[in-house]
């Protein structure tokens, strides 16, 4: 989903009380090391930290220019764009012109990285920051997340309208297939091991899973009543699937940014739920409240917590106490 994006605050270790999923606290483990603000005009979808290169990726989109008004003053043209930061001290690297998208995806012992442009996916070469060529897409494709199976060196690629994964060759770009999903991509994860796991938007909700050598949907996993679901984290080690769902009629940009986020709804069915299930059959294990409308998960095996991004500016923080047990 689109953000706007005329000026990004980007902030390292967001903060969340370790013991309310409600109440942006500060009193949990995770404080606000530091603040970047990013200016600029476009939109953007997904930011990238590339832990490896230790670089931070951003995707601006192209805007019109913008006649000044009485109370406003003109607003040039800008191109698309993606925007390079030093993940460690949030300064600029560089800018590659004419790529943009919904977000950015490194492979990096290929030393190359791919947005998920319009009308054609970008890839670059992330030591000389330079376009190296443009990706061809079936009729209807629009790209959308983007993720890189390490353990492959495989770029994934979700289209809306298709309703599909483009499966790419991260050494040479090379376009390997597309899988059919069956229901529209969100997030994708790999267990690193030639099983790549695909959230689906639609409701009710569900994972598909696929066979990355085949290129198949082997079985897809339902959640029941929640749907709408955009995040998907997973712990490879325990075989662990975290999917962050909103709840009927929310997106994830409920809420006011900077602002606690509101109580629930209890009239919403079902509420903003963390689903956790296992990835070896699809058994629901837990359902835990989100703070706000997700766009995004991770798992993070050194902790042993997921995490879901939400629009409200907010953070929900899962611990992982055994296979069996999960709390806020």
């Amino acid at each position: 989903m689109k953000r706007h994006a005329l000026l990004f605050t980007v902030m390292v270790a967001l903060f969340t009380s370790a013991g309310l999923a409600f109440q942006a606290g500060t009193d949990g483990p995770y404080t606000v090391l530091k603040t970047a603000r990013v200016g600029g005009d476009g939109n953007t979808d997904y930011i990238y930290a590339d832990t490896a290169g230790r670089r931070l990726y951003i995707t601006r989109g192209a805007t019109q220019a913008q006649e000044a008004t009485g109370t406003t003053s003109a607003v040039p043209a800008s191109e698309k764009r993606l925007t390079i930061f030093d993940l460690d001290t949030l300064a600029p690297v560089g800018v590659i012109p004419g790529v943009g998208g919904n977000g950015t995806a490194v492979c990096p012992k290929t030393g190359h990285g791919f947005t998920s442009d319009h009308p054609q996916p970008s890839m670059f070469d992330v030591k000389t920051m330079k376009l190296m060529k443009t990706i061809p897409v079936p009729e209807g494709f629009s790209a959308d997340g983007i993720y890189c199976d390490t353990s492959s060196d495989r770029v994934y690629i979700g289209s809306h309208p298709t309703k599909s994964l483009m499966v790419v060759d991260a050494k040479d770009g090379t376009v390997l297939g597309n899988v059919d999903l069956g229901g529209t991509p969100e997030q994708t994860v790999a267990d690193g091991k030639g099983i790549i796991y695909q959230v689906l938007q639609e409701r009710p909700g569900g994972v598909a899973v696929v066979d990355a050598k085949t290129m198949k949907v082997t079985v897809t996993y339902p959640f029941g009543d929640n749907g709408g679901c955009n995040g998907l984290a997973v712990d490879a080690k325990n075989q662990i699937l975290f999917a962050a769902c909103n709840a009927v009629g929310a997106g994830p940009a409920r809420g006011t940014p900077g602002q606690p986020p509101p109580p629930p709804d209890p009239t919403a069915k079902p509420p903003q739920t963390f689903v956790i299930l296992s990835a070896k059959d699809g058994k629901i294990l837990a359902r835990l409240p989100l703070a706000g409308g997700s766009d995004g998960a991770m798992f993070n095996p050194s902790t042993m917590e997921a995490f879901s991004t939400q629009g409200n500016g907010t953070m929900t923080i899962v611990k992982e106490t055994s296979p069996t047990n999960f709390e806020v």
